[in-house]
Formats: C-alpha cells, structure tokens, sequence
C-alpha cells in the first residue's frame, strides 16, 4: 500500500471515530439536557403519587417522545436545517417567534439549572452553594474554550450521563424496590394522571430539548436522507437513557415510598437517597444533582444559542462566545436574584407551548417538497407527531391560564 493511500485509509478511520463520537454525543447530550433538577423532582413526585401505576405513565411518555423526537431529528437532518429556518420556510416569521420562546425558557431555566449545581455541590462536599454554582459555570465555560469545543461537548455528556446512570441504579438496587409490582402496574393502572403524562413528556423533549441532539448533529456535518438510519438510531439511544434515567429514579423512589418513607416536600429526590443509603447516599444524591445541573447548563446554552446562529453572522462567527455569555448571564441573575421563582414560573407556562408549536412547524415542514425535496415523510411518524401537537397544545394553554393569574 503506498503511503497517500494509507494516509488517507487512516484519514478515513479518524472520520469514522469522529462521526460516531458525535452521534454519541448528540444521544447524550438530549438526554442529560433532559435529566436536569426538574426532572429528579418532578420523577419523585409523580412516583409518590402514583406508585407502581406511575410506570404506565412513563410507558405511554416514552412511546409520546419517540414520536416527537423522531420526527424533529428526521426534519433537521434530511432538510439540513435548524428548527428556526425550517419554521420561517413554513411561515416567514414563525422561526424568530420560536427562537424568542427557546432562548426565553433556556435562559429561565438554565438560572435554576445554575442553582441546582450550586446546590448539588452544597449536598456532597459542603461548599457554599453560591461558591459551587460559580465554580460549576466556570466548568462549562471551559469546555466551551477549548479549540474543539464540540468534542469536548461530546466527551463531557457521554462521561456524565454514564456516571448518571451508575449512581441512581446504586440507589434503585439498594432500595429493594417492588420490580414485579411496577412491571405489572405498567401495564394494568390503576390510576392514569394525564397532566403528568405531559409533564414529563415536556421534560424530556420539550422545549429546547428536543433540538438539542439534531442541532449537535447538524453542527458535526451529519444531514441528509442517506444519514437516516443513524439518526433514527441516536434519536432512540437518546430517549432510551433519559429514560432508563427515569426508571431507576422511578423504581428508586418506588422502593422507599413503599417502605412508608414520606418524602420531604422540599427535597423529595434526596430523601429517596437518603433514606436508601444513609449520609452516603445523601453525597450520592449531591453529585447526581450536580450532574444532572451542570449537564442541563451545557445543553440549555448550547442550543438555546443554535436557534440564534442563522439570524446574524455575529450569532454564528462568535456563538462559542454567545454561549459563554449566555451561561455567564445566567450564573450572574443566580447570584443577585437567586432563582427567580417567578420567571421559572412564567418559563414553565410558556414551556409548555413550545412543544406544539415547534413539532406542529416540523409536521407541516416534512410534507413541503420545497423544504424536503424527494424526501417522503412515514405517514406514522406525521399521525404520531400530531397526536403529541394536540396533547401538549391543549395542557399547555391549559398550565398558562393557570400560572399567569399566579404571577400576576
């Protein structure tokens, strides 16, 4: 073999590895976007609930995320757009309107992300909760520093979700939960609570979640209709460990509430921890906070910038910066103000909108030759998607009628 043709036989071999990286990477970087503070609370409240029923409601949410996810990624990936020029090619002006409602709630919810660093560093090792969140932006900040700040992404989430993973399915098996209860309960409920079917399913692919992988994706060069099989693939690797996530905390917290534990309305999450694995595991619970927190604050900033990048070559030439600004910001509004419960509560409102609108944008998208060309959208995949439009429409107008008199 001559050496141009072995140079480039290894030239070849790094692409591979480098392509499989970011398809890894953007799995996981949807998935630990996902399991942010909310997402711990909102499983330990539902679980203690519901108990073993509540598996059929994290059935029937993962089944609701597939659909929704599949349909995004395939769009973004075949069209080689981001969400907001796919929303302005379906309606001129919708993109800007979507883009709006995304950096709003990224940044709303990236305050409390910020505080749910601080505070996880707080709960393992003792530090002042304010000095943590500081000390855990400047973390995020640095990976988006260095020269290749998309690998280093990569490298970070797949690290932390695997950690993620480990540390909850420690507190599951300890807690000795009733598995063939929950398995039978999945599937023969006994109470069914729809506003939580759509909480959850909002938690994990609302917002700027969903678009968080496929703009990953499209940043390493990875589009077109010949990439569909490996887009199909990551979208269900990344619903797939947000939703093991889910499981074990699920189980977890099935196993403690079970044993007549009533969990502390103010941290409910860490008395599941506690409880299963004494001060050990109330460390535990501190570091899987902090990785839950830190993972989001990557995802939020990151995407949150995406949907700004098409706008002005200012947003695209100098997002790394933008993105740095938008952490820096975010930790700036923690430390003066704290977490703003009451834009977290007007972000959480308008939340539950972005969902319908961004996915309903999608479906009209994916039947628009000039947007898609020859593609031909799986008619599943548009019935799938419009049943979660019309879900989350409706309990998203629902939610802001009732949070905005709150505020106000």
């Amino acid at each position: 073999m001559s050496k141009s043709n072995k140079h480039n036989e290894l030239l070849s071999i790094k692409d591979q590895k480098s392509r499989r990286r970011s398809l890894l990477g953007a799995a996981f970087l949807m998935a630990t976007s996902a399991v942010g503070p909310g997402f711990l609370t909102q499983t330990a409240v539902f679980t203690e609930t519901l108990l073993a029923s509540f598996g059929f409601l994290i059935l029937l949410s993962i089944i609701l995320d597939i659909g929704a996810q599949l349909n995004v990624w395939r769009i973004i990936s075949v069209s080689g757009l981001r969400g907001q020029e796919i929303a302005n090619k379906v309606l001129p002006g919708l993109g800007y309107v979507v883009a709006i409602f995304i950096v709003i709630g990224g940044l709303a919810f990236n305050i409390g992300n910020i505080g749910g660093t601080g505070l996880g560093m707080n709960v393992a090792i003792g530090l002042d909760p304010k000095v943590g969140a500081i000390i855990s932006a400047a973390l995020a900040i640095f990976i988006f520093l260095s020269k290749e700040a998309g690998t280093a992404m990569d490298r970070v989430v797949n690290i932390l979700g695997a950690m993620l993973v480990l540390l909850i399915a420690y507190v599951m098996f300890v807690s000795q939960p009733p598995v063939g209860d929950a398995i039978y309960r999945t599937f023969v409920p006994l109470e069914i609570d729809v506003y939580a079917i759509i909480t959850i399913v909002g938690g994990t692919v609302g917002g700027y979640i969903t678009f968080s992988g496929g703009h990953r994706l499209l940043d390493a060069g990875i589009s077109g209709k010949d990439s569909i099989s490996e887009v199909n693939k990551t979208s269900y690797l990344g619903i797939g460990v947000a939703s093991l996530v889910r499981i074990l905390l699920f189980l977890a917290v099935l196993g403690v509430v079970m044993q007549g534990v009533a969990l502390d309305p103010d941290n409910p999450a860490a008395t599941v921890f506690q409880y299963a694995a004494g001060d050990i595991g109330y460390r535990m619970f501190g570091i899987v906070l902090w990785i839950a927190g830190i993972s989001s604050v990557i995802g939020a900033a990151y995407t949150s910038v995406s949907f700004l990048r098409s706008f002005h070559s200012i947003f695209d030439k100098y997002h790394k910066y933008w993105i740095i600004g938008f952490i820096l910001f975010s930790t700036i509004v923690y430390l003066v103000v704290g977490q703003a419960a009451t834009l977290l509560v007007l972000a959480g409102a308008v939340n539950g909108l972005i969902l319908p609108l961004t996915l309903g944008s999608m479906l009209f998208a994916a039947h628009n030759k000039k947007i898609m060309g020859d593609y031909k959208h799986p008619i599943w995949l548009t019935v799938f998607g419009a049943i979660v439009v019309i879900l989350t429409a409706i309990l998203g107008i629902r939610t802001l009628f009732q949070m905005v008199p709150q505020i106000f």
